[in-house]
């Protein structure tokens, strides 16, 4: 259930953060709510979060949670996209596109695959499909980052000459996040990196018999 008191409206940009309001934020305060908001998704799920609890696990005021964000939601997307950026630092450029994607999503599945992640998505998914608004800052906050760090290895690739131009990045990325997402979320079968390598290697023999 949502934290009942009322938060101020306000849109943010995940490359630069929430929206500033009022005094310049505390880069200290910010780090400590989003640790916070990370440690009860992960311990207790979505359901445990609240405005109340992170801000007396944090030691801010509610006010000051509620001048970066605007619900526990958005919080918690953005607490995932702060932990997950640290299975990675920039777009891979190993010279090669099969080394490139594997850079890329061997970390982040030995990620979140290390906690109960899953539970935490799926409440979010979950979530943005019966709220509009929120799936807009879901897409945007959490799905499109990691999108936009992939996008470059395929046109490094055209740009080698190992994939053709007419590739759409879009269905490649699709093709291999989708077959990680679904193992994640199912766990019908182990998420791992023997798992990556083969949807690198089957998307790939798609990808350079055209």
């Amino acid at each position: 259930m949502a934290d009942p008191s009322p938060p101020p409206s306000g849109r943010v940009s995940p490359s630069e953060g929430p929206v500033r309001r009022g005094r310049p934020r505390s880069e200290k305060a910010r780090t400590a709510i989003l640790a916070a908001a990370e440690d009860l998704l992960l311990n207790g799920g979505l359901e445990a979060v609240s405005m109340d609890a992170i801000a007396e696990r944090a030691s801010v005021s509610k006010a000051t949670i509620y001048r970066w964000w605007p619900a526990k939601e958005t919080l918690a997307v953005d607490a995932l996209y702060a932990d997950w950026s640290g299975s990675y630092t920039a777009t891979p450029d190993t010279g090669s596109l099969r080394e490139d994607l594997l850079a890329l999503l061997v970390p982040w599945v030995e990620r979140v695959t290390s906690r109960p992640y899953a539970r935490v998505i799926g409440a979010l998914l979950t979530k943005a499909r019966s709220d509009e608004k929120f799936a807009e800052e879901y897409e945007r906050r959490l799905v499109q980052p990691r999108r936009a760090l992939a996008r470059p290895i395929f046109a490094h690739a055209v740009e080698r000459g190992e994939i053709s131009s007419e590739i759409d990045p879009e269905v490649a990325l699709d093709l291999l996040y989708g077959s990680l997402y679904f193992r994640l979320l199912q766990a019908h079968l182990p998420l791992d990196e023997a798992f990556v390598v083969a949807i690198v290697e089957t998307t790939l023999s798609g990808l350079l018999a055209r």
